[in-house]
Order: structure tokens, then sequence, then C-alpha cells
């Protein structure tokens, strides 16, 4: 689990989303092994991505915040110079599902790919996104990874 908010890294703000992303992840079966925030910086988002893919070799990394049009909202940027190959799919879905509620959703920016063995998704910053965007994809997790193991299609 990642973060990115200036607010949140200061202590001006309590990290809602990370939260709420972990307990739903958990609520699968995931075992959280790392839950971290940082500013809204790229070299600061890029460093933890790396860390937990190439260190902590996370299955799944999820992050909230930094997705939308805010000049220093570059969560997907960072993550775009960490992928190896996009998963366009999951944030179209999670973008989908999202406009079925309100027209907002459009306005998310997130992506999602793969690193190694590890799948990076971004998701918003509320926790309301956060909610319908994890549930969005939630389900598809696991086979995912199963193919990126190996396992069929």
């Amino acid at each position: 689990m990642l973060t990115s908010s200036d607010r949140c890294s200061r202590g001006e703000a309590a990290d809602e989303s990370g939260k709420l992303a972990a307990g739903l992840l958990r609520t699968v079966g995931a075992v959280i092994v790392a839950g971290d925030v940082v500013p809204d910086e790229p070299e600061a988002i890029k460093a933890r991505l790396l860390s937990y893919c190439d260190e902590l070799k996370a299955d799944v990394v999820i992050t909230t915040g930094g997705t939308g049009f805010g000049r220093r909202d570059v969560t997907p940027e960072a993550t775009a110079q960490v992928i190896e190959r996009a998963i366009p799919g999951l944030p179209e879905l999670m973008r989908a599902e999202g406009l079925k509620k309100t027209r907002k959703a459009a306005l998310s920016r997130g992506i999602a790919g793969i690193r190694g063995d590890t799948i990076i998704i971004n998701l918003p910053g509320s926790p309301k996104a956060v909610k319908e965007s994890l549930e969005a994809v939630l389900d598809l997790i696991p086979h995912a990874l199963e193919m990126l193991r190996g396992g069929g299609h």
C-alpha cells in the first residue's frame, strides 16, 4: 500500500484511503506487507514502488492518491516509469464502474501495470473512489496473478 499525499505525509491529514484499501484487500485474504505515505513527489513514489516490487517482491501494489489534475498529482507518471507492461483494462473497468455513480470518475488518470512479478494499480485519493475502484477489480486480481505466474487465461 502506497499513499501519495502531501498533506498526509506532513501529518496534516490521516490516511483514510490507504486504510480503507488495506481493509478491502484483507477481506479477500491479502496480507499487507508494507504501507507507506509519501509526498506527491515522483522520485519518492518511484523509489517506494521499486522497493515494493524489487526488494519486497510484493504480489500486488495498490497506490492511492495523485491521480487527479493537480500539478502535484504525479502518481500515474511515476508508475509509468516503473512498470514494464501496461494493464489498461483494470483502470478502464474502474472508471466504467465509477461512471455509473458519478461522471467525475472519467477524470481519474490512474494506470495499472506489471513490473517483474508484481501488479501495480493506481487508485484515486478519496475514500469513496478508493472503495468503488478497488471493488470493481478486486475479484480479478487472483486470476491476474495466476496468469502472471504462468497459469492459463
